[in-house]
């Protein structure tokens, strides 16, 4: 279970209103009694926007949300601010709770009120703000000071940095392709005309005047949309070396170049239908591949934003806010009640809980005291702490989860470098083949060079990797289809080859083979009779016990006296004596049962202590699932950041014989490094932070929907719902999507054995090559859509 981090002070914090009010000049909420503001933070910002002579903001707003402080730390904003080559100073921000056009109209207006400030310029979709003046660095605390001032929470621009260049690439591929794709449908439309005219007597200034229409659309199209691959062949060309882009490029140009020559002679055959759908093809399969190269670096990126937001450091001078990596180890860090906390350390003062989710996959809150030792990504839940840091940025945990999640990722590469080894002996042997032939035609068969020329284009056009560059891409779109329709969306362009192999299959245990969300048991007559009572202390709290606790009692009063006790629970003094709502050692009863249940403890005045336990429902199908894979000769394990008692308890229940608990992620990565060392093919399951790196490190991987997003960045594939059926599903489509993929991959090989020596020989013409080539796209295509009655029509 997550725990969220706990909702910082707002600027408009209203009380309980009953009753028409007046509205805050400002934000548009109900104001105090008597007065025209909700609060002190809605008449300073009213006061700053009328003082710039800025009324037309409230003209603009119209119903827009109010604004607010989400209660930012002030930091030092030079920290963050880069020097121009005119002397000139920048700074990018995020800003937040920006609602609609007219903040950004007010918060542009009021930052060039300065008369300094040269640029202020605010992207609304991305909520980044760029900042230019001359002066001193130092008046970036001034401008960060104004927006704040203004009701509007600012950030700096790399604590959620995106991989601009990765998404203006993809962009490009995705435009090259439409226009691709649009050019040859158009182009067929001629092109179908034209073969039919071949056998019905058309005449030939009306093929002529459909090659060139033909022509017209296919050479920009082909100059446009062909650059990914130009390019790289460029690139390739120029340091002395080759790869799959070489002959594509070669063979499209050639086609390009022989069918303008055909057409300025009135000749029969033109291929630029061929050159055009080739390079749609082809650009499919790279814009797919893009997308998932991208994943490993936005997920790296996730996760080392956790640690980049500022601290507060004690000094000698009082406290200061700097980035957390620019904090040395050993200085004094404090972090306020509901802070997510920017690097490990240790413990100097204070008790508190944590929520350690994200890292250890504990769905419990962890009570921390002085000597205990923390970790950046923790969010501090109950109050405030000191501490000594131990480590910043990349020497963080996160840090050293993000390495290892990078080299679990470039381990996956061999996929590549098997490709590339192919291409490596593909582009010279296809190069030499079509030299070849069209010098023995030149000098052997005495043909003359436009007819040997032709000969040399059929070789190429022929022995383009069309067919084998869709025959396993295309399984993959089917497949994809199918577990899309199941609620299953895959990800990674070679999960489905890798899943095919599976034989042992690792689940964490909170959020994945449950619910992830504590529930009570229902209690005996004695604890039905004191739920009321202990829910009246809960209902101070925000622990996830006390919450579902009172999710299991209808009636009770919340008892105003009650105080919570950081780290250890709810505390109510009376005059009968005290209340206690909490864990073992604070309500005196010394360490918890190991039954596998949660606790909370209750004593009252007069009442004997009580025990109510939670418990974390498995998921519905949980047990069919498992003893499915069981069934099929899978070796099944469990992995757990959670305490011993509630895995056990699981894997009693679903009967897996072989699990862990208490192991971090570290270690959820290693002992999956020592299975695969071992021989076997690991299918990981895993919904958390915690769980990253092993999703990485395995052989495929599959997160919930509810999954944290970085977990779901990484894992292969993503399913819906509350039911593990999809993880039979998945494996199940694996299996046939490599059945089929083997079974495309002889059609398109035994299609280049038959038609390449064809092509030498001279017995096929560019016209029937691209044809050939064409035919044997759709037999893969075709042998491909045979997935859907390959798997199971109905989800398990």
């Amino acid at each position: 279970m997550t725990v969220s981090a706990l909702p910082s002070p707002e600027i408009c914090t209203l009380p309980a209103r009953t009753g028409a009010a007046a509205a805050c000049l400002h934000c548009g909420a109900p104001a105090r009694a008597g007065e025209t503001f909700c609060c002190t933070g809605c008449s300073g910002a009213y006061a700053l926007i009328k003082g710039l002579g800025l009324d037309q903001y409230y003209r603009m707003r119209s119903n827009a949300a109010p604004v607010g402080d989400d209660g930012d730390v002030q930091v030092d904003w030079r920290e963050f601010v880069e020097s121009l080559p005119d002397g000139a100073w920048r700074l990018t921000l995020l800003v937040g709770d920006m609602h609609c056009a007219a903040c950004l109209w007010l918060i542009e207006r009021a930052l060039r009120a300065d008369p300094a400030v040269r640029r202020a310029q605010l992207l609304g979709v991305s909520q980044r703000l760029v900042l230019e003046w001359r002066g001193e660095a130092v008046m970036a605390n001034d401008l960060a000071a104004k927006l704040h001032r203004l009701g509007y929470r600012c950030l700096p621009a790399e604590a959620a940095a995106l991989d601009e260049e990765t998404a203006a690439s993809e962009k490009g591929l995705l435009r090259a392709m439409a226009v691709a794709g649009f050019a040859a449908a158009n182009i067929m439309l001629f092109s179908v005309s034209v073969w039919s005219g071949h056998f019905n007597g058309m005449e030939p200034a009306t093929r002529d005047l459909f090659h060139a229409i033909s022509g017209v659309i296919a050479i920009p199209a082909i100059a446009y949309a062909g650059q990914p691959f130009f390019r790289s062949a460029w690139q390739a060309v120029r340091h002395g070396r080759t790869n799959m882009d070489v002959p594509i490029s070669i063979g499209i140009t050639l086609a390009t170049l022989v069918s303008i020559a055909e057409f300025i002679r009135s000749g029969p055959h033109a291929y630029f239908d061929a050159a055009i759908t080739l390079l749609f093809f082809l650009l499919i399969g790279r814009y797919l591949d893009q997308r998932a190269r991208g994943y490993a670096r936005r997920t790296a990126q996730q996760l080392l934003a956790f640690s980049t937001r500022p601290v507060a450091v004690q000094t000698a001078d009082g406290v200061v806010h700097r980035p957390a990596q620019r904090v040395a180890c050993g200085e004094t860090v404090l972090v306020a009640a509901g802070e997510r906390i920017g690097v490990d350390g240790e413990v100097l003062s204070g008790i508190s809980t944590l929520d350690n989710s994200l890292l250890t996959g504990e769905s419990l809150p962890l009570a921390v005291a002085p000597g205990g030792m923390v970790h950046a990504g923790a969010v501090n839940i109950d109050g405030p702490l000191s501490l000594r840091v131990t480590a910043t940025g990349p020497a963080t945990l996160i840090g050293e989860m993000t390495r290892l999640l990078e080299a679990a990722e470039q381990g996956r590469s061999q996929f590549v470098r098997l490709a590339e080894t192919v291409s490596r002996w593909y582009a010279p042997v296809v190069h030499l083949t079509a030299i070849l032939s069209f010098i023995g035609w030149m000098t052997i068969g005495g043909a003359d060079w436009r007819a040997a020329l032709l000969i040399a284009a059929a070789v190429l056009i022929i022995t383009c990797p069309c067919a084998l560059a869709l025959a396993v891409p295309v399984v993959q779109v089917a497949a994809s289809s199918r577990l899309m329709k199941a609620g299953i969306l895959l990800k990674s362009a070679t999960a489905l080859e890798r899943a095919a192999a599976i034989d042992t299959v690792v689940f964490d245990k909170t959020g994945t083979l449950t619910l992830g969300e504590p529930r009570l048991l229902p209690p005996d007559a004695e604890g039905s009779a004191l739920l009321p009572l202990a829910a009246s202390l809960a209902a101070r709290s925000r622990h996830p016990l006390c919450r579902a606790l009172l999710a299991a009692c209808d009636t009770y009063k919340p008892s105003d006296a009650a105080r919570e006790m950081p780290g250890q629970g709810m505390l109510l003094e009376t005059e009968a004596g005290e209340y206690r709502l909490g864990n073992a050692r604070f309500t005196g009863q010394g360490s918890d049962e190991t039954d596998g249940c949660s606790s909370l403890w209750f004593t009252a005045p007069g009442h004997a202590p009580y025990r109510f336990r939670f418990q974390d429902d498995l998921r519905p199908d949980a047990g069919r699932v498992i003893a499915e894979l069981q069934r099929q000769g899978r070796q099944v394990v469990i992995l757990s950041g959670d305490h011993a008692g509630s895995v056990r308890r699981a894997a009693e229940m679903l009967g897996i014989a072989e699990w862990q608990a208490g192991i971090d992620p570290a270690g959820k990565a290693a002992v999956i490094a020592a299975m695969k060392e071992r021989g076997r093919k690991v299918l990981m399951v895993g919904d958390g932070l915690n769980d990253t790196v092993a999703l990485a490190v395995a052989d495929a991987s599959l997160s919930p929907s509810s999954a944290l997003g970085i977990a779901q960045n990484v894992a292969d594939a993503v399913f819906q719902g509350k039911r593990l059926g999809a993880v039979l599903l998945f494996l199940d489509v694996a299996q046939a999507c490599r059945r089929l993929s083997i079974q495309n991959l002889a059609l398109a090989l035994g299609y280049n054995l038959f038609a390449v020596p064809l092509a030498i020989v001279g017995l096929v013409t560019p016209l029937i090559a691209a044809i050939a080539m064409s035919s044997s796209s759709l037999l893969v295509v075709l042998n491909a859509l045979r997935l859907g009655a390959a798997v199971r029509k109905e989800m398990p």
